[in-house]
């Protein structure tokens, strides 16, 4: 995308969520990861790219010690729509007889988190949780229910934290929606 295009989508968006409600939301997520997992010592993995907004904001405010790795997987690449799974990094031997807390993004549809839920829980994880920035409302059922939630969203095409408009804008601190969408 070339940067004329970003800044034209950027400035027809819509902001949902500013910075203050993105920062309160990680807060509240990083309390009540500690008070479940305190004791644990979880592997923690964070989904690429999305998630790295995401995990770079909550890891400092996780006030126990875990292990941090990450994982690649994905069902939409540049496209605006979602695919089968492509694992370009895929979850390790080091899952094996662990507590493993997944940090994503967006729970969209939930079919790349129940994908990781399950090839964590092939690998022999002890216990398998997930961590979501932001869940959106898609009107049914998903696969799999995220044990913590940051903020709930519209069923609009997003970006910023972490989520990309065509590759752009996934380091916006708010999140904003896609004129139209």
């Amino acid at each position: 995308m070339a940067p004329d295009e970003a800044w034209k989508i950027l400035k027809s968006a819509e902001l949902l969520c500013d910075e203050a409600e993105v920062r309160t939301a990680i807060a509240r997520l990083a309390s009540e990861i500690t008070a479940s997992l305190k004791d644990r010592y979880p592997l923690v993995l964070a989904v690429m790219g999305g998630s790295i907004f995401f995990a770079g904001n909550l890891l400092p405010q996780l006030r126990f010690p875990l292990e941090f790795d990450y994982i690649h997987a994905s069902r939409y690449g540049k496209a605006t729509s979602g695919r089968e799974i492509v694992w370009t990094v895929e979850p390790g031997e080091n899952v094996r007889s662990r507590c493993v807390l997944v940090l994503d993004d967006i729970l969209d549809g939930g079919e790349t988190l129940a994908a990781i839920r399950d090839r964590v829980r092939s690998l022999g994880a002890a216990a398998f949780y997930s961590a979501v920035l932001t869940d959106k409302d898609i009107g049914r059922k998903k696969p799999i229910v995220p044990d913590f939630i940051g903020l709930k969203l519209p069923n609009r095409y997003v970006f910023g934290c972490g989520m990309d408009v065509s590759g752009a804008w996934r380091n916006l601190p708010a999140i904003y929606a896609v004129k139209g969408s």
